[in-house]
């Protein structure tokens, strides 16, 4: 019995033109650390409701390893997240997450994700993003998709409206101990998502499907 066997999440992969996103396994933690410390954004803003960037290097290192070990762990069908590691030229460059409760009802996703600062404006945070869309609506069968962003991230909702989000809302988050960020939320529906000009390509989604009670 091999890994895929035993956790069928680690045989999904997603491929776009320029990346490669699949599941995190705990041998890609390193790069992924590496890319998270090299900078995620500028150190004067939080983009995050929780300031996970804001740790030392050591640290962070430890709670990102238990941040994805407690999402693996939790996965249930009508409960989970998948933290795809984001991969370019095999080089891990960030993190681009989908998440649902109740969805074999509700069949609605919510997404996040971060990127190392260094590849920043090439379109590849639009490019990781349509990936875990076509992945939700095409081959889960998701019918809608949320998410959100600081007021300030133009990059960010950018991204989202530029795929077809459309804003539902404002909510206050305390990003930092006595910061309040006002947050945009989005929200997306299948037949409104503007898709790239490239196809998904996929493999592992049959046994991803059934792990996850579909």
């Amino acid at each position: 019995m091999d890994l895929t066997t035993i956790w069928p999440l680690f045989g999904l992969e997603l491929r776009t033109p320029r990346l490669v996103l699949r599941p995190t396994r705990d041998d890609d933690f390193p790069g992924l650390v590496d890319a998270a410390v090299a900078g995620v954004h500028d150190p004067a803003v939080m983009p995050f409701s929780a300031p996970w960037t804001d740790q030392d290097p050591q640290t962070l290192a430890r709670e990102l390893a238990r941040w994805h070990w407690s999402h693996r762990a939790g996965t249930r069908p009508e409960d989970w997240t998948i933290i795809f590691t984001v991969l370019r030229d095999g080089v891990p460059i960030g993190a681009q997450d989908v998440s649902a409760k109740n969805f074999p009802v509700i069949r609605e996703v919510s997404s996040g994700s971060w990127l190392t600062r260094s590849v920043h404006g090439r379109g590849l945070g639009k490019e990781m993003r349509a990936a875990v869309l076509s992945f939700a609506f095409d081959h889960l069968g998701a019918t809608q998709a949320v998410s959100a962003a600081a007021e300030w991230n133009a990059s960010s909702l950018g991204v989202s409206r530029a795929l077809g989000y459309v804003d539902d809302g404002i909510q206050p988050v305390e990003a930092r101990a006595g910061e309040v960020t006002m947050h945009q939320r989005v929200r997306l529906t299948a037949d409104a998502f503007v898709r790239p000009p490239w196809r998904l390509d996929t493999s592992g989604v049959a046994a991803a499907r059934s792990f996850l009670g579909l």
